[in-house]
């Protein structure tokens, strides 16, 4: 991965003031640890006329995959291959911008104590990335630093220069000109250079709006193109995009009321503002498998796949469960839920009622037989649709718990969202999503196999055309009335 930052200067004001600002001495080759690889810093020129500042960054895929953030794009069933076999250490992504941000961080923040007068200074600069994704092609790439008062270069890399047939890749070599400050340079390509990627190689938390807002200060808030910079900086994330949004608008309108923007923020008189948040919908689902819980008088629970913990703490608040056992076949993920717990803080009482183990899904596993309930929220559609069975006969056939609790996303609901491209599915991770009926049909089947009845229940909004964003299925032993009308209904709606 690879960038370079060039400038040209005279006598009087030398190009070589680019290392005062950078804090990064031309003569000597500088090598720094990052947390996927080392960044090393050198100049392949540095005179008074013109100087070059280059930044590579020498991947370590490894460390990629252990940290978990190496899978493929999209729901695309090579996933598992390309986290070994991906553009990760060749082409410019939020590693590049988290490497920008490590190793000129001062210069990011316009500081610079030798020489405090040359952050105030415009440049000549001349930036260089030879291989940039860009998703949304040359178009976009214009798009996005034209209003920054950039000259753009944006040339679209072959496939293959030896068969021009095969058309283009989706990068791009890109080269920015103008006059700008370097610590706007370097925020303009903080912040673009994963919007144009659109990926993020770690979890985007809610302290990555703070980020957003404070390398996009002075620019992002009027860019014509801020809804998808921050939609797209934001993982797609709604709750987080929409947080942002709401502060840009703040500062927009400061800046047209020429106001501090606490003045702005404080003029809603918080107690007289009654209108409600929006419930997230994982909180929404949570709420309807507890509800579903508790309507079955279930005392023993499991919860497979049990990610990070988020329904086994809820459950935990209620003593009518006698016993809680998360499961996942990520110790990584376990060790989260534990800390998320406390488990190493809890009181004996207290921690005699939960347990996380480690397994996988696809396999019988004794220690799962025996309990009155199992939940599996938003896991199905985490695996290969061969591997389904596998899963089924395991939960269905193996461990038969008196009831099963399946939600999975409904992918008609997609189209709801508006920071969802057309054809793309919610998570990274996702194998496949279901429809209504292909959901129906499944859990039909599953329950005319294996002695179950099973009904339906919306989770979410139930819009009357496509649906409600989760669908929930609750299979309980035995009740095969309810199952055979579930499954002559879902037969129809998939003829129809």
């Amino acid at each position: 991965m690879f960038l370079t930052i060039s400038t040209t200067g005279a006598p009087e004001r030398p190009a070589t003031d680019l290392g005062h600002l950078l804090h990064k001495h031309p003569d000597r080759a500088q090598e720094f640890s990052t947390s996927y690889g080392r960044a090393h810093v050198f100049y392949p020129e540095a005179s008074a006329e013109r100087c070059t500042a280059a930044l590579l960054l020498e991947l370590d895929a490894v460390a990629l995959v252990r940290r978990g953030r190496g899978r493929g794009r999209g729901g695309a069933p090579d996933a598992a291959l390309a986290q070994y076999v991906n553009d990760r250490p060749y082409a410019a992504s939020s590693l590049l911008a988290m490497a920008l941000s490590s190793v000129f961080s001062s210069a990011m923040k316009g500081a610079c104590r030798a020489r405090p007068e040359l952050p105030a200074r415009p440049l000549p600069l001349r930036v260089e990335v030879p291989a940039l994704p860009a998703d949304g092609g040359p178009g976009l790439v214009r798009a996005l630093f034209e209003p920054l008062g950039w000259t753009v270069g944006a040339e679209p890399v072959a496939l293959d220069t030896e068969f021009p047939e095969w058309g283009d890749s989706r990068y791009v070599s890109l080269v920015l000109e103008g006059e700008q400050l370097l610590a706007d340079a370097l925020r303009h390509l903080y912040v673009l250079l994963p919007v144009l990627d659109d990926a993020k190689h770690y979890w985007v938390s809610s302290d990555e709006v703070d980020k957003l807002l404070r390398a996009g200060e002075g620019w992002l808030a009027g860019h014509p193109e801020q809804e998808l910079i921050t939609s797209r900086y934001l993982a797609r994330r709604s709750t987080l995009t929409r947080q942002a949004r709401e502060r840009l608008e703040l500062v927009r309108l400061a800046e047209t009321d020429d106001s501090a923007v606490e003045e702005i923020d404080n003029a809603v008189d918080e107690r007289t503002d009654t209108e409600e948040a929006p419930v997230p919908l994982a909180v929404r689902r949570r709420d309807a498998i507890v509800a579903a819980l508790r309507a079955t008088g279930a005392t023993r629970v499991l919860d497979l796949g049990c990610g990070q913990g988020q329904l086994v703490q809820e459950l935990l608040k209620d003593t009518r469960y006698t016993e809680i056992v998360g499961v996942d076949v990520s110790m990584r993920a376990l060790t989260v839920a534990a800390r998320r717990l406390g488990l190493d803080r809890m009181g004996e009482r207290q921690s005699e009622r939960v347990s996380l183990v480690q397994g996988s899904l696809a396999y019988t596993d004794k220690r799962l037989k025996g309990y009155d309930a199992a939940v599996l929220s938003e896991v199905v559609e985490h695996l290969e649709l061969p591997r389904l069975p596998a899963l089924e006969y395991a939960v269905f056939g193996s461990a038969r718990p008196a009831t099963v609790i399946v939600t999975t996303p409904n992918v008609e609901y997609n189209v709801r969202w508006d920071t969802l491209p057309a054809g793309r599915v919610r998570h990274g991770d996702h194998r496949f999503e279901w429809t209504r009926a292909q959901f129906r049909a499944w859990a039909g089947e599953v329950a005319e196999r294996h002695g179950y009845g099973v009904e339906f229940a919306p989770v979410g909004p139930d819009d009357p055309e496509v649906g409600p964003p989760t669908q929930m299925a609750v299979f309980t032993a035995g009740d095969r009335s309810t199952k055979t009308d579930t499954t002559k209904d879902a037969k129809k709606e998939e003829a129809a």
